[in-house]
């Protein structure tokens, strides 16, 4: 089987990119489109350059500290390049894992939410305010993404053309969501929005579970964790992982999902277990409260 690598690009790799970065910059595009089409349909177009400017701040912000901390793993040798490229995964995972979550809290208020802020604004006419409001609201989604690619970028580069295909990927997806966007501000549902979170965040928590045992294999090579570095069982010869084999779905499943035909005790109890426990966290149903008109989690009434 021929490798994707040959053409230059990674496809596995690519793929994790564009999921990333098309479901961070759903949210980020989700968010202006929302302010912009508020202040169109109250009559204050007139404000739309402060919006710009505070989204372009925040997203040269974000691609800087994405650069810098980039720079600084090259600068490192072993074995603390191995322990700050563990972190760095690790860091990526528990950052989408909080961004999951806490879009699954609030996704049914943020329109309301932002709509007050901007009133607040511009009530008390600090329309510079608003320049503020767009650069917070897009540089938490800016912040994820560059430590969330860290992490994908980190866990492929020792891929050949795999670190690059997972920018392009990025690229792409932000590409695709900023027409996601813009078709949101035209008044146009081009996807239905709550079946999108929910299974690009299924697919965010596999790739964040293969982060995970990337970091726990780093960290068992450095001596960080000193046990779990037996190898739990061998299928190369079924369905390796690297490169040298040509074989693309085991590229593509290392890419994705962080699979290896060779897994150590250590990454594969650390893949389960965080597959296991936010997956089934991330599924359990929601109920609204009418009280608080805030999403909360179902839990089963009291015997």
């Amino acid at each position: 089987m021929t490798s994707s690598t040959e053409t230059g690009v990674d496809y596995g790799f690519f793929t994790t990119g564009l999921l990333t970065g098309l479901r961070e910059g759903v949210e980020a595009a989700l968010i202006v489109s929302i302010i912009l089409a508020y202040l169109a349909r109250t009559g204050n177009v007139r404000h739309f350059g402060r919006i710009w400017s505070g989204t372009a701040a925040a997203l040269a912000l974000s691609v800087a500290i994405g650069l810098v901390l980039f720079v600084t793993i090259g600068e490192l040798k072993a074995p603390a390049e191995q322990i700050f490229e563990g972190s760095a995964m690790l860091l990526a995972a528990a950052v989408v894992t909080w961004m999951l979550f806490w879009m699954r809290r609030t996704a049914a208020n943020i329109r309301g939410e932002l709509q007050a802020e901007i009133d607040r604004a511009l009530t008390h006419g600090s329309v510079w305010g608003l320049s503020v409001l767009a650069f917070a609201a897009v540089i938490r989604e800016g912040i994820e993404t560059s430590l969330f690619l860290l992490g994908q970028v980190t866990a492929a580069s020792q891929a050949h053309a795999g670190a690059s295909s997972t920018l392009i990927g990025a690229v792409v997806g932000l590409a695709v969501a900023v027409l996601i966007g813009y078709g949101f501000y035209r008044g146009t549902r081009v996807i239905n929005l709550r079946i999108f979170f929910t299974w690009t965040g299924v697919a965010l928590v596999f790739i964040a579970a293969g982060l995970v045992a990337n970091a726990a294999h780093e960290l068992i090579e450095a001596g960080v964790i000193p046990i779990g570095g037996g190898i739990a069982f061998d299928i190369s010869r079924v369905l390796p992982h690297s490169e040298e084999s040509g074989n693309l779905l085991g590229q593509l499943l290392r890419a994705l999902l962080g699979y290896s035909s060779t897994p150590e005790w250590g990454t594969l109890i650390a893949w389960a277990a965080y597959l296991g426990a936010v997956l089934t966290l991330y599924l359990r149903p929601m109920r609204r409260v009418a009280s608080s008109g805030q999403a909360t989690e179902h839990r089963p009434a009291s015997t």
